[in-house]
């Protein structure tokens, strides 16, 4: 009976359907996704809204209900005044929230809310922008988003008699879609049919594309003349529980692809969530029942951080296969076909490491946390963002398996050893590359970009050097991408794509593609009508448009000339003090037309002068609708007719431009599995080598890798497990600025570790899990030498606090890490462990923290666990490996301060009173602090005022003097069409090779007094061509080099930072594409010997040096050196 009175309330009163709805809603975050009442039957190409709600009544069926639920729970959270004045007007019956009584509110057949009410129905969950003249507009529910987030107001004010209406100019359009994608909404935008129409016709419309979040939008983009930025895809993500642990699926709708992860603890989810961005997020109904037995998820035990996590996001439930299930949301939220395939990218997690917990990643940096040294910014040089950082961050977060591991190494030592240059290593968007081929938008600065990713990967397979680093990056890139390639396949089709762009798109400065110009016509005119075309597509392909459009500009030159350079001469011939007529031939822009602007000049007697003629045949100027442009504005038939043709052979270059561009984004597509693959492996490639020459300026080094030959849990037989870190630093401390104090970690078990406050336990700890993740990720590391096994899972457990959202105290949120430590720990793993169990009272914090020892002590991983609870050492333990360990302490003028020393024994010494003193505890209270303490623990006091009392050792110390405390070619070159200029500077290169090498040769043999000179002092000067840089051994060395400019000057300099003085030099204007020549010496004061020589020598020869001046600062190199029997220059 309350349900019937509910329903025929809505017929009467529609503001009460709300009401209605909301007594059936279920709550908040779980509400299943129901289908959209049409199926999109496809995404891409125009489409047009020709199917009707022939049975739509007023009120919402049930597959509508769930997206207007969606709609208001979005709505409940809006701020902004006006838009909660708007919110007010709307209704809960439709998909757009409209109330059809109010203004402009009609849903009938024909109007334009039931076009976009159609367009609405296939993609319930977007924000729809519809384009109605010069704005993009938005009713109901999506005008009252549209105010909310992109800052508009709304259409006629905040009148309470018309619908809810906001609209973006057209040029304001990716601002908008800006600002709606930021704050996690996706908006479908519906084009205008371009062209004339008849008298009070409908315009015919349809959806040119859609805007996701890490998705942006590109209709149109093939005609623009210049880049798009793309964000990184957002996954839509689908979190579930089986027997193994938690699942998480990621559907990259972008990509095609989804990966789906099993087996993860509570933890390594949370922290795959924490570190990407989703669209959606959708859990499954297996979650609802956790491990304690309850439905009520997140009330008890295990889930609490999850929950926690989900509960700050917007979520759906769903059932079901969580694969096939979410697969379907997918292309039910994309509007995709159904027969879509997403192909999987799964990795499998067999013989991999166990991803990082929350924890780990964010004490060690992996994750960026506020007051924790970042280990990200110390991997790579400041100069590197983008997808490199990201491909590192992900291969901290996810380790690889031993095989990619030591392929990953085995890459960075051959970059370290190559003694030529390397490309630049472009770094393209995979997810920008499928979706503008895939929508046939690329334009010619992409296709450029894509011949660059090819020819790169051409430079590395056709240099002898590099071409074992292409090989080793292949299977590194096959895991990031989830593609099978083979290797001839690749270097094939990168072959065929680089050919095949040079074949279509201009590379160069190519002759034939320069803007008309005449003298009589404004050259801004041509450079905006032309430039939008030329200069793109080679002029070969269409060679009668170019024809068409020069014979028409030069049409309207004459045309110019005969109607309006009459008139100018006749005004100049006027002289008149004041008042005098005036005239000239302007561009109007607005109108791209070239006319007549002037004032004055008609004659008041027409006597049949030269010019009367012309200005008889003058007529206003209109606009494209016909309105007259002002009162001095005059164009001629004539003029008129020879602009339309003019933009008429303009418009036909134009489209035929796009056409080509399209076919040639048509054909990429078959290849579009290499282009991916070869843009991931640059990634990977720069990643890598910003990594080795930031570790090598660094001084970190290669560790030595040991798989595992056995099963998990058994240890092999003879062969314990170990892990070596000889003169281990900080990671954040950066050697080459100073020496840090070092420790050297021998562990084949579990250490106890004691030592005082400030005495540098947490900072080996941190330092430890760094060194043995890169390890085991392949990368450099923060040490002397290391030898670092494979481990299976790193865990590094550091300070805890409460969780008031989740009703845990500091100690509870301990207590929840370490279970789930204890419980994915193996042999094979590393336990690290600060200060344990601290955060409750000491007696049974102790017997606690004895009772986590002794298990992992029986488990047989390696491990440190920090501590001041004493009381450990008097407990009777069940543990035969543990290894007592401490930070060294020593007297200094009568006081006990730390050496940050790692040493055998027991430290327990806290060195409490005097750390409190320092951070600047008033004096009175910590003298307090004492009194009580010599009144309560006298007898030990006196016993541990002592300095053998305070450190308990068996051996004086562990083979380390270190502490963790840490203060206060033959080149490849890319395949260009040559050119003279090119073949001039060829000859020039090798004429200052050469050159260079006899001069510096001969002071060498000089230097040496004609003794046999050492094999490492021969002169080999090596190129670096444009798009190239040094190899990471020239990292620290000294070396000369000599920068060959563009107008074909030379420059001499000397450096230490070869690279940095490369990108220098590059930055400048003018000098992007600049060769250079460069050799290495060894020391410093040799370079700049041998820099002095050449500047005050390479002029006597012919070359024109630009920094002649600089050879005068030295009083040595000034002698002539003969070339016998060489002719330079």
């Amino acid at each position: 009976m309350h349900w019937l009175m509910a329903k025929s309330v809505v017929v009467s009163l529609p503001r009460w359907r709300s009401f209605c709805l909301l007594l059936r809603t279920p709550i908040r975050n779980r509400s299943p996704l129901c289908s959209s009442p049409l199926q999109l039957k496809g995404l891409r190409g125009a489409t047009t809204a020709s199917k009707k709600f022939k049975d739509w009544k007023g009120i919402p069926d049930e597959k509508n209900l769930a997206h207007i639920l969606w709609w208001k729970e979005r709505l409940d959270i809006c701020k902004k005044p006006s838009t909660v004045q708007l919110v007010k007007r709307l209704v809960y019956s439709n998909l757009l929230g409209l109330d059809v009584n109010l203004k402009n509110g009609s849903l009938k057949e024909g109007t334009l809310n039931w076009d976009i009410l159609q367009f609405k129905s296939r993609f319930p969950r977007e924000v729809l922008l519809c384009r109605v003249g010069d704005f993009y507009e938005a009713i109901g529910f999506d005008a009252c988003i549209l105010v909310e987030y992109a800052g508009l107001n709304p259409f006629g004010g905040l009148r309470s008699d018309s619908i809810p209406r906001a609209g973006s100019p057209v040029m304001n359009l990716h601002q908008t879609l800006d600002d709606l994608t930021r704050n996690g909404y996706s908006v479908c935008i519906v084009e205008e049919v371009q062209g004339p129409t008849q008298a009070r016709a409908r315009k015919g419309r349809f959806i040119s594309g859609h805007a996701h979040p890490g998705s942006p939008y590109v209709f149109g983009h093939a005609g623009v003349n210049h880049d798009l930025d793309f964000p990184e895809p957002m996954p839509v993500v689908g979190i579930s529980r089986s027997a193994k642990g938690y699942s998480v699926i990621f559907v990259l709708e972008t990509m095609k692809t989804f990966s789906a992860e099993d087996g993860l603890t509570e933890e390594a989810l949370v922290t795959k969530l924490r570190t990407n961005r989703c669209h959606y997020l959708f859990l499954h109904s297996s979650l609802k029942h956790n491990s304690s037995g309850t439905c009520r998820w997140g009330e008890f035990g295990e889930g609490g951080l999850l929950w926690a996590e989900c509960s700050s996001r917007y979520f759906e439930w769903f059932e079901g296969d969580p694969v096939t299930e979410l697969l379907l949301k997918v292309k039910e939220l994309y509007g995709l076909d159904e027969d879509v395939i997403f192909r999987n990218v799964t990795v499998s997690s067999e013989k991999r490491p166990r991803p990082l917990h929350l924890g780990t990643a964010t004490q060690i940096g992996a994750i960026p946390t506020e007051g924790i040294p970042c280990l990200l910014k110390v991997l790579l040089p400041p100069s590197c963002t983008g997808l490199p950082v990201l491909y590192i961050r992900d291969l901290l977060l996810n380790p690889p398996a031993y095989a990619i591991a030591s392929t990953i190494q085995e890459i960075c030592k051959c970059m370290s050893k190559v003694k030529c240059s390397l490309p630049e290593f472009t770094c393209v968007s995979s997810a920008k590359l499928v979706k503008l081929l895939e929508l046939r938008e690329a334009n010619h600065i992409e296709f450029c970009r894509i011949k660059i990713v090819a020819d790169e990967v051409l430079h590395l397979y056709n240099n002898y050097e590099l071409s074992g680093i292409l090989k080793l990056l292949m299977d590194p890139t096959s895991v990031a991408t989830g593609l099978k390639i083979e290797f001839d396949n690749l270097v094939n089709d990168c072959k065929w794509i680089s050919n095949r762009i040079g074949e279509m798109i201009t590379l160069d400065s190519e002759i034939g593609q320069d803007l008309n110009s005449y003298p009589l016509v404004p050259s801004d005119f041509f450079e905006d009508i032309e430039s939008s075309w030329k200069g793109r597509v080679k002029r070969t392909h269409l060679e009668e448009l170019y024809a068409e459009v020069e014979q028409a500009a030069e049409a309207l030159h004459l045309a110019v000339t005969e109607d309006f350079l009459p008139i100018i001469s006749r005004i100049k011939a006027i002289t008149a003090p004041l008042g005098g007529p005036k005239g000239e031939i302007l561009y109007a822009r607005e109108h791209e037309a070239v006319w007549f602007k002037g004032k004055r000049f008609i004659p008041s007697v027409w006597a049949g002068t030269p010019g009367e003629e012309q200005i008889r045949q003058l007529k206003p100027s209109v606009d494209s609708k016909g309105k007259k442009v002002g009162e001095e504005w005059f164009t001629t038939t004539k003029v008129e007719d020879a602009l339309m043709r003019y933009h008429v052979a303009n418009d036909r270059a134009r489209a035929k431009i796009l056409e080509l561009l399209r076919g040639l984004s048509s054909e990429l597509q078959s290849k579009i599995n290499i282009l991916v693959f070869a843009s991931t492996l640059l990634v990977i490639a720069k990643a890598l080598f910003a990594h080795v020459s930031e570790g090598r300026r660094r001084k970190w080094v290669f560790p030595t890798l040991m798989e595992f030959q056995c099963s998990e849990n058994v240890k092999p037989l003879g062969e314990p497990i170990v892990i070596e870190m000889n003169g281990l630093s900080p990671y954040w401390f950066d050697v080459a600025e100073g020496s840090p104090v070092r420790n050297t970690v021998q562990m084949q078990s579990l250490f106890l570790l004691t030592g005082p406050n400030g005495g540098g336990k947490s900072s080996l700890l941190r330092s430890t899990c760094a060194a043995a993740l890169l390890g085991i990720c392949g990368l450099m590391v923060p040490a002397v030498s290391a030898l670092i096994p494979h481990l299976d899972a790193i865990f590094l457990h550091m300070k805890s606090y409460d969780s008031p959202a989740d009703g845990k105290s500091s100690f509870q949120v301990e207590m929840s890490e370490i279970r789930s430590i204890i419980s994915g720990t193996t042999s094979r793993s590393l336990v690290l462990i600060d200060e344990i169990c601290r955060g409750t009272e000491t007696a049974k914090g102790t017997c606690i923290a004895g009772s986590i020892i002794e298990t992992l002590d029986a488990i047989g991983c390696l491990g440190m666990i920090s501590t001041h609870l004493h009381g450990i050492f008097d407990l009777p333990l069940n543990a035969t490996k543990i290894v007592y360990k401490a930070m060294g302490t020593e007297y200094l003028d009568g006081q006990i301060v730390p050496t940050w020393k790692l040493m055998d024994g027991i430290c327990k010494e806290s060195l409490a009173f005097e750390t409190a003193q320092m951070e600047g505890i008033p004096e009175g209270v910590v003298q307090r602090a004492q009194a009580l303490y010599h009144s309560v623990y006298a007898k030990d006091w006196f016993k541990r005022t002592t300095k053998e009392d305070c450190f308990y050792s068996d051996a004086s110390v562990n083979g380390s003097h270190g502490a963790c405390c840490y203060p206060s070619r033959p080149i490849a070159r890319i395949i260009r069409p040559r050119t003279q200029s090119t073949e001039l500077m060829e000859m020039l290169q090798s004429e200052v090779k050469r050159a260079v090498t006899i001069i510096c040769q001969k002071k060498l043999i000089e230097l040496h007094k004609g003794t046999k000179m050492p094999e490492h002092l021969q002169i080999n000067c090596v190129s670096v061509a444009a798009r190239e840089q040094p190899p990471p051994s020239t990292i620290g060395a000294s070396s000369v080099y000599v920068m060959l400019q563009p107008d074909r000057k030379v420059y001499v300099g000397q450096t230490d930072d070869l690279q940095g003085r490369i990108g220098a030099h590059r930055s400048k204007e003018g000098m992007q594409n600049a060769v250079f020549l460069y050799f290495i010496v060894q020391g410093k004061s040799l370079a700049c010997q041998l820099e002095t020589l050449l500047i005050n020598q390479l002029p006597n020869q012919g070359f024109r040096l630009t920094n002649v001046a600089d050879g005068k600062h030295r009083n040595f190199g000034t002698s002539g050196i003969i070339l016998e029997g060489t002719v330079v220059g």
